[in-house]
């Protein structure tokens, strides 16, 4: 079984990416600042600042809340209002399938890293599982990255929101910013991508030699030595052909004298 902990560093790296930009992307899509907007300073805005998410609007109100403006005043939307403009419509829908996405992207890559650690014999299975955490990482990614841009590119454009008298909120603000929803879920996009593609990257280890090669014993030694003056003509002779039938490369012929013969001869036949 072969060990391949060492060869997933950049997943285990990627698995902790993809953590922190979904826990980002969760609270990106909760947060009720997508939007800044200044207004008058009205009856009911006593701030004079707004904040618009994708799913509600608040602001302080001395009048509706609290004379020291200690709670926000909020009043949710969803995507059956005709009012909700087709971004925030979007956005709602992008970001729940992109915490999703992410949620499946982080399993896989917890499952892959399962396999690793724990030294499954499977070892193409760890590819695949990884394969999948990335594409839905980047996929989660891609979904975040469209709702933040799409809703940027509002606040840039100034555009307006036709509100319900309800809502208390103006159509047109004075001017309006990028709030830190946005920002937070740029963040969540960019470590989401990073995730998907260092996920991507992983390679099975290309192993050159899966053979068992088993330590030799004593008696194959002792072949291997007899084999070598195999070649001898009698204990007395003078010429021998040295021939090693398990390394060639220790073939060579020589002459031995007879000493060394009777050497040899005393260690291998001792009681003749």
């Amino acid at each position: 079984m072969p060990y391949l902990a060492h060869t997933a560093n950049l997943q285990l790296a990627g698995f902790v990416f993809a953590t922190v930009g979904w826990v980002l992307g969760s609270i990106t899509t909760g947060l009720v600042q997508w939007r800044v907007w200044h207004v008058d300073n009205s009856t009911i805005i006593t701030s004079g600042i707004a904040w618009i998410g994708i799913w509600r609007t608040c602001f302080f109100s001395d009048v509706l809340v609290s004379p020291k403006l200690e709670t926000m005043y909020c009043q949710e939307f969803s995507v059956t209002d005709s009012f909700v403009p087709r971004e925030i419509f979007v956005a709602q829908g992008l970001m729940l399938v992109a915490m999703i996405l992410g949620a499946m992207g982080k399993a896989a890559c917890a499952f892959g890293l399962r396999n690793i650690y724990q030294g499954s014999s499977n070892v193409s299975i760890i590819r695949y599982w990884f394969t999948a955490g990335g594409t839905l990482n980047l996929l989660a990614s891609t979904s975040i990255l469209i709702s933040v841009a799409w809703n940027m590119h509002s606040v840039v454009s100034n555009f307006s929101i036709s509100f319900p008298s309800t809502f208390n909120m103006p159509s047109i603000p004075q001017k309006q910013e990028v709030g830190a929803a946005i920002a937070l879920g740029i963040v969540s996009a960019i470590l989401l991508f990073m995730s998907g593609i260092f996920l991507l990257c992983y390679k099975l280890p290309q192993f050159l030699d899966h053979r068992v090669h088993p330590i030799r014993s004593e008696d194959s030694i002792l072949d291997d030595s007899f084999s070598v003056i195999s070649g001898i003509t009698g204990r007395s002779g003078s010429f021998v052909s040295l021939k090693s039938s398990t390394n060639p490369s220790l073939n060579c012929d020589g002459i031995m004298n007879e000493a060394f013969i009777s050497d040899i001869n005393e260690k291998l036949f001792p009681y003749t």
